[in-house]
């Protein structure tokens, strides 16, 4: 069993397992394994956090390894990647999702990739709903095909444009970028950051969905209508 398998460390959360990022995913899985087996009374009922880096893990993989930890009583309950087909797979499993982009991680073919002639940054595409719980992280932009639920979260260096209901809680611009800007087809969010600026909607029962777009204007957040 090599080392550069699989390493595990404890950290606040529980144990973050990082993976490799070539070796088969079966041997991944199996080797895993044996290293719990080795001391499965220390790890029993522990949570897991699985770091993928850039690989990209199917759904199916995902799920492999999920049973084999629960066999164990040991819960996967969150994922960080680079990678959004394993961000993807994490949300299908309704798992936590930690995305991290970076420009290294542009090759990438499952991130959108920067491109110097357009003077764009990297971003990633969530091609589902996000439901409660789920966090994703990124260094660029993201864009969500579906709806943003209460108690998801997206935290984005750049812009976040929902292509649905945002009802959860986005920080745009999370590095300090007062250009950024925060988009959706209904725009009901708990609360929005765009850099150090908050806003937190009151609730319009009267409220109609229509596309709108908040921006910072004269040091405040405003949302008018996109479009």
């Amino acid at each position: 069993m090599s080392e550069q398998t699989v390493a595990i460390k404890g950290v606040k959360d529980g144990l973050l397992v990082t993976v490799s990022e070539s070796e088969d995913w079966q041997i991944i899985v199996k080797d895993l394994a044996a290293r719990i087996d080795q001391q499965s009374s220390f790890y029993s009922g522990a949570r897991v956090t699985l770091d993928v880096g850039a690989r990209p893990v199917r759904k199916d993989e995902l799920s492999s390894l999920k049973a084999m930890l629960e066999r164990r009583n040991i819960s996967l309950w969150s994922l960080q990647s680079d990678s959004a087909t394993s961000i993807e797979a994490a949300s299908a499993l309704d798992l936590r999702a930690h995305l991290i982009t970076t420009n290294a991680g542009a090759e990438n073919p499952d991130a959108i990739p920067f491109n110097p002639e357009e003077d764009g940054t990297i971003g990633v595409m969530i091609r589902r709903t996000l439901r409660s719980g789920r966090t994703v992280h990124s260094d660029g932009h993201v864009v969500v095909y579906g709806d943003v639920n209460p108690g998801a979260e997206i935290i984005a260096a750049g812009d976040v444009i929902v292509w649905g209901r945002l009802r959860g809680n986005v920080h745009a611009g999370s590095e300090g970028d007062e250009t950024a800007v925060i988009c959706a087809l209904d725009m009901t969010p708990t609360q929005i950051r765009i850099a150090g600026l908050i806003s937190i909607p009151p609730k319009d029962k009267r409220h109609k969905p229509k596309p709108e777009i908040a921006s910072i204007r004269d040091r405040q957040i405003v949302v008018v209508t996109w479009g």
